[in-house]
């Protein structure tokens, strides 16, 4: 079964026209440079003072190794990415999911003649903002916060807040961005960019996220081809690879049925066919642009994706049983022990403490006079999986709630 359906994959692997190919040979002879590029001198970050551009760290190489010695960018490598209630080293983490988004994002702006050092800040920066248990541990923070506050938690917003409102770390404006806008939930056709105006309707449009949620960031578009690039691959990264994630972990079996034809529907060869055709459509362009067939390909597969996996209730069980209302324990006891100052709590211990000494020679305001709720908030955005398991069985070792999970050694049983 494995080989008939990797020779059927096989058929559906797309190349690029020989007329492209050509047009693409001579325009490097000639030695083209794209006009569309975001251009190492425009780079602009709040101080401009600091962190110079030089020749052996240019101004986004700078960007990428802020973002890689961030603390928090450890914490990738145990954050979920769907399957949380998994002992198996092969399900995807944000950790590769991040990689694989940079270097497909890469490929493609290799051959469009983009600034493939902004391409990969964005690519390992765009997730630094997510909770853990993925997009459901998102939702139920942004519920809590909203509850509280009437503001809403998104992680390409929190992305930008960790590097920015948490850490200091004077990123570019390009940069951040390309995070904000890279939520790849919301697939499009074209993807052209609107010119950055500078950090003032930046902060806008970054205040307007909290403020209405996700109706604004639907509308968020990134400034650079760049940032375009980005938010695309990061659906073409994980496509397909939640798929090979879901035989893996036996949500769905390898004859599970998905109907795209032009773009395929197995991981290699979607990564295959949704480049070419991105570079089939967008080569020479000021936008990127995908053929009708891909784009309604894309919109299906998201949307099989969801039916066969996502909402599959051998996943949803666990997180609304137990991940939900542990994240409303965890969240009202950490404000709880904030307000009254309880300095023994793991919020001062472990996170407050750890944020102010991580910063002390980045600047910016004393961490401590945030507002407690965002505080709470950080603290739980930040925490990989297990350390969130562990944080509430040491807050609440006698409660009945926690989650059992699928043993490495299970099909042996």
């Amino acid at each position: 079964m494995l080989e008939r359906g990797h020779m059927e994959e096989k058929l559906q692997y797309a190349a690029l026209s020989g007329e492209l190919q050509e047009r693409i040979r001579q325009d490097r002879e000639n030695h083209w440079e794209n006009p569309w590029q975001c251009r190492e001198e425009a780079a602009l970050r709040r101080d401009m003072e600091r962190d110079k551009a030089t020749l052996w760290r240019p101004a986004f190489v700078r960007d990428s190794e802020k973002i890689m010695h961030l603390p928090l960018y450890n914490r990738y490598a145990d954050k979920t990415q769907v399957f949380s209630f998994y002992e198996n080293d092969d399900l995807t983490r944000r950790a590769l999911h991040v990689q694989l988004v940079s270097r497909i994002a890469r490929n493609i702006g290799a051959v469009l003649g983009l600034n493939l050092d902004l391409i990969e800040a964005i690519a390992l920066g765009h997730d630094l903002g997510h909770t853990p248990f993925g997009h459901a541990g998102e939702r139920y923070l942004s519920e809590l916060l909203e509850e509280h506050t009437g503001r809403y938690f998104n992680h390409n917003v929190h992305s930008v807040r960790v590097l920015e409102g948490i850490f200091h770390r004077n990123v570019t404006l390009q940069t951040l961005d390309g995070i904000l806008c890279h939520n790849g939930e919301f697939a499009q056709k074209e993807y052209r960019p609107q010119p950055l105006a500078g950090f003032a309707p930046f902060d806008e449009s970054l205040e307007a996220c909290c403020i209405r949620g996700e109706e604004a960031v639907k509308t968020l578009v990134p400034g650079t081809l760049e940032g375009c690039v980005v938010r695309v691959c990061d659906m073409i990264a994980y496509l397909g690879k939640d798929r090979q994630d879901a035989v893996t972990a036996r949500i769905i079996s390898e004859d599970t049925p998905f109907t795209t034809q032009a773009i395929g529907a197995q991981n290699a060869a979607i990564i295959n066919n949704m480049t070419v055709d991105i570079l089939e459509n967008s080569y020479g362009r000021d936008c990127l642009l995908l053929s009708p067939q891909t784009y309604q390909d894309l919109k299906t597969a998201k949307a099989e994706n969801y039916e066969k996996i996502y909402r599959n209730e051998k996943l949803n069980e666990a997180y609304e049983t137990s991940v939900r209302p542990m994240f409303r324990e965890i969240f009202e006891k950490l404000l709880g022990d904030l307000q009254k100052g309880q300095k023994a709590s793991p919020v001062f211990q472990h996170h407050i403490s750890f944020v102010q000494e991580k910063v002390k020679w980045y600047g910016g305001p004393d961490y401590r006079e945030e507002d407690p709720c965002q505080i709470v908030t950080d603290y739980i955005a930040s925490m990989t999986d297990d350390y969130f398991l562990a944080l509430h069985h040491f807050l609440f070792p006698k409660s009945s709630l926690g989650i059992r999970y699928h043993s490495y050694f299970a099909d042996l049983q």
